[in-house]
């Protein structure tokens, strides 16, 4: 059975039960047992031409009409209907038809004489072979058709008196693929009940994973900060990861000193172990601007860079992490740390500036003392600082075409007159249409410039 039809069959499933599962996959491969019914009855008459009698053709060619007529009906009849305690009634169905045409040929030919019996053993094989159904089932089946072949040469046989080695070797060839028929579907039904059990426990096992998923999805979004304004700025963020659990970071951070910092960051790839890791810079980050007033920017990345790579070294991963870290000095932005471009909108000029980060990424040296500086940013009433993930510029459309960063400073330059949450709300829209499909963790971080007298007048 394959993945698709187990998906497909335990789909169907009310309460998960043996029962309905086997229901369910009666009832879809009797579909292709009715398909392979109504392709091969027709087909068959090729043979037909080349050896039977020129005046048995029509008689021949008008049984095969008839019962390719009566299982399309059956296929059609299946594929309308869902799944019920009767589905493997199809199988008796197809049977019969199949084989009350055979053994009507046999008494158009020799009787039991006649070598076409030989297509009964296809049917029994075909019905058998294909329905998971019991035993049981297969052994009714095999006597209804062998029943069937007998009964219609006993009521109209053949001119020709009845060669007992050719009874014999029929009789003899029709039992043995019963039997053969029935301990298949024993093997079958217990492989069958096997299988269910398995996926069952695999599939169970998968809602669990995706269930932690979940719970750890949740974990990392409760983490994000709920800060909408700090002192002289207006902030507002999104995060939306590519999997259940993402790898991009960023933090609004109040300290109980009063120290303003916003931080942004994108681990390598994308799942569990890039959320842990930025959990970790989070928890790192917090940490050191708490327990320490007036910390350099470049000086909190190389402790985070520190506790990153001991835990990157434990975790037995290869993971980097670009970051920036800034500190909000009123009109000045103090910021370290290599990262995506600051885009600044300034309102003065009506223009949008490019600020490029510089310093290396987290994860990759031991020891990144002199290899990080800070730098200055002024920032002016209404001017906008947008922040962003590698997941906004690279996202792509259907045609392969990236987002870019030009047309997200476009967008800037389009919502800036805006609030900071509209801001974030228009460009991530315009990012999530422009795009095919979520490949990577995508973040907008927005923070709007607002003086004392600017939010005295509001």
């Amino acid at each position: 059975m394959t993945t698709d039809e187990f998906e497909l069959v335990a789909g169907r499933e009310p309460g998960g039960r043996f029962e309905d599962y086997v229901q369910s996959l009666t009832h879809l491969r009797s579909r292709t047992l009715t398909a392979l019914g109504f392709t091969l009855i027709p087909i068959f008459f090729i043979l037909d031409f080349f050896m039977m009698p020129q005046a048995l053709l029509g008689r021949f060619a008008l049984y095969r009409l008839v019962a390719t007529a009566l299982v399309l009906a059956q296929y059609l009849i299946i594929r309308n209907t869902a799944p019920h305690r009767f589905s493997v009634c199809h199988g008796y169905v197809f049977s019969l038809i199949a084989a009350g045409m055979i053994a009507l040929m046999t008494t158009d030919l020799s009787g039991f004489n006649s070598t076409y019996y030989a297509g009964l053993n296809l049917v029994m094989i075909a019905a058998n072979m294909l329905l998971p159904w019991r035993a049981m089932h297969s052994a009714i089946n095999c006597f209804l058709i062998i029943g069937l072949y007998v009964g219609l040469n006993l009521v109209f046989p053949g001119e020709e008196p009845v060669s007992q080695v050719a009874l014999i070797n029929n009789a003899y060839f029709l039992v043995s693929t019963a039997i053969i028929s029935v301990a298949a579907s024993t093997v079958r039904e217990r492989l069958v009940h096997e299988e269910f059990q398995a996926r069952s426990q695999l599939r169970a096992a998968r809602d669990a994973l995706w269930g932690d998923m979940a719970t750890a999805k949740r974990i990392q979004t409760s983490l994000l900060p709920r800060v909408r304004q700090l002192p002289g700025y207006h902030v507002a963020a999104t995060m939306l990861p590519a999997e259940e659990v993402g790898g991009d970071y960023y933090d609004v951070i109040e300290t109980a000193e009063g120290e303003l910092w916003v931080s942004i960051g994108d681990v390598s790839g994308h799942g569990v172990e890039s959320g842990l890791i930025m959990m970790m810079t989070q928890t790192s980050i917090f940490t050191a601007v708490s327990n320490e007033r007036a910390l350099q920017p470049s000086r909190v990345l190389e402790r985070v860079n520190g506790v990153l790579n001991e835990n990157i070294s434990r975790l037995g991963v290869d993971r980097y992490m670009s970051i920036s870290a800034i500190s909000l000095r009123g009109d000045e932005l103090v910021f370290s740390g290599k990262h995506q471009d600051i885009l600044v909108y300034r309102r003065a000029l009506g223009v949008v500036e490019v600020v490029p980060t510089t310093g290396t990424w987290l994860g990759v040296l031991d020891d990144l003392r002199g290899r990080l500086r800070d730098e200055q940013l002024r920032v002016e009433d209404g001017d906008v600082v947008l922040l962003f993930t590698d997941g906004v510029t690279e996202a792509t459309n259907a045609a392969g075409q990236m987002f870019g960063e030009k047309q997200l400073e476009r967008a800037l330059h389009d919502n800036a007159c805006l609030d900071v949450e509209t801001i974030v709300h228009n460009i991530s829209r315009e990012v999530q249409q422009h795009m095919d499909r979520l490949d990577d963790d995508l973040t907008l971080v927005a923070l709007k410039r607002v003086s004392p007298q600017t939010r005295a007048m509001a």
